[in-house]
């Protein structure tokens, strides 16, 4: 869906020329709070539609009906996921409380759409291993690494140097889901491509240096208490991008991440040559990690801490998988 530019008025905005425009003040707010830039693209574009939806109306001049009212209309004609609408529900509830600074008695009372309880897919161990002797290069050692650590998608492309320790044959995440750091396990195969890739970040590094360029964004307020540490090669990230571009924080040039689109298209590609039908994406290899991992005897709360699962109860859903509770059950018709 297309929006229109970030300066549309609002009807029954506050004037004044010194006045922060909603969106902008939501975006700062946000990354006060160190949201994500995904979570900002997303709150400000729910907070949008929702201005949108009913006529340009500014926020302060709505309350439970409209916030009901779209949140029905996306249901219900937009046909979306419960998880879409409490992704909108989240947006609208954030802008009136950290932004409009509005306690109203119905934000407490607003219900969140149901999510269904749905198994993961899992691939078996033949069609990983099939998968992935359909990539190659980059594709394949993001691929390997998502199956064979466990990690998120982000996670391994916002991999920093310093975080893959071959010493210890461990990776570091870091600022996971909820802000959490974890350790997990480097597989010993990867361990040369691995360095092979961090090589080739080097050489990108050096040369960005002598252009000129070649400072890592810090997390934080790290940039101002070491102010040097972001030329620092450790820094940078393992699989960088081919070309550098400017960051939508402080527009400085910088080289980002490895586009994520691209390792997707990489696996639908190869799923289709390898002859897989399951629905799968990078998220599969994580889930196929977890499980594999239970099958082969690790105990729950090892994986647990793998996967950076805030609760075991949510690592629980690949005992559902492989069909086994407490006790094992094998159905009578294989007895």
């Amino acid at each position: 869906m297309s929006y229109p530019p970030q300066s549309t008025v609002i009807a029954g905005a506050r004037p004044g020329a010194s006045a922060p425009r909603l969106l902008d003040e939501v975006r700062r707010r946000l990354r006060l709070k160190h949201y994500s830039l995904r979570t900002e693209s997303i709150y400000v574009g729910w907070i949008r539609r929702f201005i949108l939806a009913n006529g340009k109306r500014h926020p302060r001049d709505m309350g439970a009906v409209e916030v009901e009212a779209f949140l029905s209309a996306l249901a219900v004609r937009g046909g979306v996921a419960a998880s879409t609408q409490n992704q909108a529900l989240s947006a609208l509830l954030f802008l009136y409380r950290e932004v409009l600074r509005v306690e109203l008695p119905w934000m407490e009372t607003m219900v969140r759409a149901k999510r269904s309880q749905r198994v993961p897919t899992v691939l078996a161990r033949e069609e990983v291993q099939t998968l992935l002797a359909q990539l190659e290069g980059r594709p394949w050692l993001l691929a390997s690494l998502l199956y064979g650590t466990g990690m998120r998608l982000m996670e391994c492309m916002r991999l920093r140097v310093k975080d893959a320790d071959f010493a210890r044959n461990e990776i570091t995440v870091r600022d996971g889901k909820g802000g959490k750091d974890r350790r997990t396990v480097l597989p010993k195969r990867l361990v040369e491509p691995l360095q092979r890739e961090i090589e080739r970040a080097r050489a990108l590094h050096e040369a960005d240096l002598r252009a000129g360029f070649g400072v890592a964004r810090l997390p934080h307020a790290l940039a101002r208490k070491y102010p040097n540490a972001g030329r620092e090669f450790g820094w940078q990230f393992v699989f960088p991008s081919a070309q550098r571009s400017l960051d939508p924080l402080d527009g400085v040039e910088r080289r980002h991440h490895f586009d994520e689109a691209l390792l997707s298209r990489a696996m639908k590609s190869a799923c289709r040559r390898a002859g897989i039908v399951k629905p799968v994406s990078a998220h599969t290899l994580r889930h196929s990690f977890a499980t594999h991992l239970l099958e082969s005897g690790y105990d729950i709360r090892t994986v647990q801490e793998l996967l950076g699962h805030k609760d075991v109860a949510t690592t629980q859903i690949y005992t559902h998988v492989l069909n086994r509770g407490g006790h094992g059950v094998l159905s009578p018709l294989d007895r």
